[in-house]
């Protein structure tokens, strides 16, 4: 009888649930680009923490009790949670893209069946999608990564862990044995991830990431939730409470003051962060918490068991309503109408398809509902919503087909060859200014442009034209997708060729952001000429850190001036394409005429 008392029982643990609110409160705000949370991607992970933690936890105190670790009841378990509220929005973004936008649901079968086997993370890698600086419409599946190596945990460690008990019984090998995992893993994430360059390898695999989710599996083994007494001295519980508000503060700061794009990050924040997380934890899971009571309340706790259904199906809401090209941040009432929907969807969700089918009686849940006599009225409004919201995206639709003359200019100036620069006007850019306007005030003499190179990226192919037709002679270098990391490379090409001329614009930041340092080093390599770095507009989350960067940079060197396109661009919508990038010709007219200005200026 005494055993039976001893054995230790699971508990419910309220501020777990309040630190995962925050998580995904974070999250969220991070994907609507907020910008008092552009770190909120760190919640993702501390939701790896929380997930390593916990099912440590439960797998050893079921080892505890049972002497033994039943691993397929846990993987039904796992997917019983898991795999229902998930395959729900698939299939239900399925059906609305079928229903309005069928071609953006074939380019998305990938995405697709790489979530439903739990493998897009890898999927992603292999296709060098990157989560920083991605064009075009977003994967409304775009989050499913890191759920992905969630289930690559949960399918892996239970054999490892009942491996590791049964060679190292001992916790102090065990523990050790994790952090080692843990070490090797963070070192992964140092060692993989090269500056200035696109770091989404290093932020989507499962070999650099595992070190969050190992931290928390090895504060579970050397702070096991169901070995903890509240029966502490008032001194330990304040000291107790003490280091994990601090912790929780520092993880607030966080998530305000972190930049996706910083080295420090994927050099050792992550795991700054995972260390700090699982200072948090320890403070929440131990009974004699006041903070994880406070954590504990009524409104974050909802958040907290609901977090999974949020996590779920925020982001295809925000993806799947957005803007096809505004730089600027959603207003308040917008916002509102999308955190609306997706709390009625997560709530659905929650109530209908997770908890009935994780408790085992979903058929009856829906069998007493369909009986119930205020359903069928909810049947015929809930169709007329659908058919709603599926005709208003088909009226949207058709209004996105615009003329010819709104096209981005590139599209006639992409299949002209990168190391031989066009000569050819785009001549329905003369025929307009020959019905409009006399030519004298656009075309200026003869070679006025010699001496002059303008190196960029796709923008610089849309104003190729309209930059000759202003300054005959002028270099032009532009390829679709260059970073700045590829302009020193360029710049010794031209010269080698004879072609760098003596005033130099550069027009790189559009595909996102670059390392301070190797900006330095170019412009070091061109102190004898007088170069223009060229602001960007795009509506990305690097768009700031680039032009901060630009600036910053441009302003050590007495050389360099800062052409800002960002601000000439601001309220200028009628210059864009529809991807909020590329340029129509009425905006690469703009922007010529402003090269040439701040030229004229600085001769």
């Amino acid at each position: 009888m005494s055993g039976k008392l001893d054995q230790p029982k699971k508990r419910y643990m309220p501020g777990i649930d309040g630190l995962r609110a925050i998580s995904v409160l974070a999250v969220i705000a991070y994907h609507f680009d907020l910008k008092w949370a552009q770190g909120g991607l760190l919640g993702v992970s501390v939701f790896f923490v929380l997930s390593g933690y916990l099912i440590t936890d439960q797998l050893l105190m079921e080892w505890k009790v049972n002497k033994n670790v039943a691993i397929w009841n846990f993987w039904m378990r796992r997917f019983r949670r898991l795999l229902p509220a998930m395959l729900s929005m698939l299939i239900l973004v399925a059906l609305w893209l079928m229903a309005t936008n069928p071609d953006r649901l074939l380019s998305l079968k990938g995405d697709f069946i790489s979530s439903v086997f739990y493998v897009n993370n890898w999927y992603l890698i292999f296709h060098k999608v990157s989560y920083f600086e991605s064009f075009g419409p977003a994967s409304p599946f775009g989050h499913l990564w890191s759920l992905s190596i969630e289930e690559q945990f949960y399918v892996a460690w239970p054999i490892l862990l009942f491996i590791g008990i049964r060679f190292a019984p001992r916790r102090g090998k065990l523990l050790l044995s994790i952090l080692v995992l843990a070490s090797i893993s963070a070192m992964a994430m140092t060692l993989k991830y090269v500056p200035g360059e696109d770091p989404s390898r290093v932020y989507y695999g499962t070999d650099t990431r595992a070190f969050a989710i190992l931290i928390g599996a090895a504060l579970a083994v050397g702070w096991s939730s169901w070995k903890l007494n509240e029966k502490i001295s008032p001194a330990a519980r304040t000291t107790l409470d003490m280091i994990g508000a601090l912790g929780l503060l520092v993880l607030v700061i966080l998530i305000h003051r972190t930049n996706e794009y910083d080295d420090s990050l994927y050099q050792f924040g992550f795991l700054y962060l995972s260390l700090v997380t699982a200072v948090i934890i320890a403070t929440l899971v131990h009974p004699a918490s006041r903070l994880g009571k406070i954590l504990g309340c009524r409104p974050l706790t909802w958040l907290g068991k609901h977090s999974y259904s949020l996590y779920i199906w925020h982001y295809p809401v925000i993806i799947l309503m957005r803007p096809d090209a505004s730089s600027e941040g959603l207003g308040f009432t917008q916002i509102l109408l999308r955190l609306t929907i997706i709390v009625v969807l997560s709530i659905l969700s929650y109530e209908f398809i997770e908890e009935p089918i994780r408790r085992g009686h979903f058929l009856t849940k829906w069998r007493d509902i369909w009986r119930h006599d205020r359903f069928k009225p909810m049947i015929g409004l809930s169709v007329t919503l659908i058919a709603f919201f599926i005709a208003q995206s088909w009226i949207t639709n058709a209004t996105k087909v615009q003329p010819e003359l709104d096209q981005p200019v590139s599209i006639q100036n992409t299949v002209q060859n990168d190391d031989q620069p066009s000569n050819n006007y785009n001549h329905q850019f003369i025929d307009d200014k020959q019905q409009t306007s006399d030519d004298d005030e656009y075309v200026n003499p003869p070679n006025e442009g010699e001496g002059i190179t303008l190196i960029g990226d796709s923008l610089t192919l849309d104003v190729d034209s309209y930059v000759k037709l202003l300054l005959p002679g002028i270099v032009v270098d532009g390829k679709v997708g260059r970073q700045m990391s590829r302009a020193q490379e360029v710049v010794d090409e031209l010269r080698a060729k004879g072609q760098l001329g003596d005033h130099i614009i550069i027009e790189l930041g559009s595909n996102g952001v670059f390392n301070k340092s190797k900006l330095r080093s170019l412009l070091d390599s061109l102190q004898t000429k007088q170069i223009y770095l060229v602001t960007t507009r795009v509506p990305k989350s690097w768009q700031n850190t680039v032009n901060d960067a630009l600036k910053e940079v441009g302003n050590e060197y007495q050389n360099v001036k800062i052409i800002d396109w960002y601000s000439a661009s601001e309220n200028r919508s009628e210059l864009f394409a529809h991807d909020g990038v590329h340029i129509t010709p009425e905006g690469a007219r703009y922007y010529a005429s402003l090269l040439v200005e701040q030229l004229k200026q600085n001769s």
